[in-house]
Protein backbone atom coordinates (compact mmCIF):
# COMPACT_ATOMS: atom_id res chain seq x y z
CA UNK A 1 0.00 0.00 0.00
CA UNK A 2 1.12 3.30 -0.59
CA UNK A 3 2.24 5.61 1.92
CA UNK A 4 0.49 9.32 2.19
CA UNK A 5 1.77 12.22 1.00
CA UNK A 6 1.31 13.52 5.29
CA UNK A 7 3.73 10.64 6.11
CA UNK A 8 5.87 11.25 2.99
CA UNK A 9 6.40 14.95 4.44
CA UNK A 10 6.70 13.73 7.83
CA UNK A 11 9.37 11.23 6.71
CA UNK A 12 11.14 13.41 4.80
CA UNK A 13 11.09 15.88 7.73
CA UNK A 14 12.73 13.89 10.49
CA UNK A 15 15.25 12.69 8.04
CA UNK A 16 16.60 16.26 7.27
CA UNK A 17 17.18 16.39 10.85
CA UNK A 18 18.02 12.57 11.69
CA UNK A 19 20.60 12.30 9.31
CA UNK A 20 22.82 13.79 7.01
CA UNK A 21 23.64 12.66 3.39
CA UNK A 22 26.54 11.46 1.16
CA UNK A 23 26.26 10.87 -2.48
CA UNK A 24 28.84 7.37 -3.25
CA UNK A 25 29.11 7.02 -7.53
CA UNK A 26 30.22 3.93 -8.23
CA UNK A 27 31.45 2.28 -11.80
CA UNK A 28 28.35 0.36 -13.11
CA UNK A 29 27.83 -2.77 -12.14
CA UNK A 30 29.66 -2.50 -8.74
CA UNK A 31 26.56 -1.30 -7.15
CA UNK A 32 24.96 -4.54 -8.21
CA UNK A 33 28.17 -6.28 -6.68
CA UNK A 34 28.00 -4.26 -3.39
CA UNK A 35 24.50 -4.85 -2.90
CA UNK A 36 24.73 -8.72 -3.40
CA UNK A 37 27.55 -8.71 -1.16
CA UNK A 38 25.41 -6.96 2.16
CA UNK A 39 22.26 -9.45 1.31
CA UNK A 40 25.20 -11.89 1.76
CA UNK A 41 25.61 -10.28 5.62
CA UNK A 42 22.04 -9.97 6.08
CA UNK A 43 22.14 -5.84 5.95
CA UNK A 44 21.06 -3.29 3.84
CA UNK A 45 23.66 -1.85 1.37
CA UNK A 46 23.39 1.28 3.68
CA UNK A 47 24.22 -0.17 6.52
CA UNK A 48 26.99 -2.35 4.81
CA UNK A 49 28.93 0.96 3.63
CA UNK A 50 28.41 2.35 7.20
CA UNK A 51 29.68 -0.75 8.70
CA UNK A 52 32.88 -0.65 5.72
CA UNK A 53 33.18 3.13 7.03
CA UNK A 54 33.43 2.74 10.64
CA UNK A 55 35.71 -0.52 10.40
CA UNK A 56 38.17 1.77 8.46
CA UNK A 57 37.99 4.75 10.68
CA UNK A 58 39.27 2.27 13.29
CA UNK A 59 41.71 0.91 11.80
CA UNK A 60 43.03 4.47 10.56
CA UNK A 61 42.77 5.56 13.98
CA UNK A 62 44.59 2.87 15.83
Amino acid sequence: MPISEARRKANERYNAKAYDEIKVRVPKGHKAELQAHAEQQNESLNGFINRAIDTQVERDNS
